[in-house]
């Protein structure tokens, strides 16, 4: 059974209420760094200054996009002018190009509530 509907079930339970966001009830940050490496780190480094097909992810929370230094982005990214947060970066990942259209990054998303809080909880982790 996924982690939210246990929690929500647990929650109905115990008589509590918990609103049902899509979002996973305790993104777990272990959990993201995994997805990270097999959705993100084929493109994406977490180390600070390491670029590889992707800017480096280390401090993308709270960074402005087509910001960091040393990388080509494309004009889309460049003039999308976002500032990094776990809600932006929620709809980024599930869907890049409708965030930044016209971007080069020819990630399609990731669909999964669940995986999609994980990773975010992870790159929150890297600062």
């Amino acid at each position: 059974m996924p982690r939210l509907v246990r929690t929500a079930a647990l929650l109905a339970l115990l008589g509590g209420s918990w609103p049902l966001s899509g979002h996973a009830a305790d993104p777990d940050p272990v959990a993201g760094q995994a997805v990270f490496k097999t959705q993100c780190g084929i493109c994406h480094s977490p180390l600070p200054g390491k670029n590889i097909v992707g800017p480096s992810l280390f401090g993308v929370i709270g960074r402005k996009s087509g910001s960091v230094e040393g990388f080509h982005y494309s004009a889309a990214n460049k003039a999308a002018e976002i500032t990094w947060n776990a809600d932006i970066l929620d709809k980024y990942l599930t869907a890049p190009r409708d965030v930044v259209p016209g971007t080069i990054m020819t990630y399609p998303g990731l669909k999964d509530d669940e995986k999609r809080a994980d990773v975010i909880a992870y790159l929150e982790t890297l600062h």
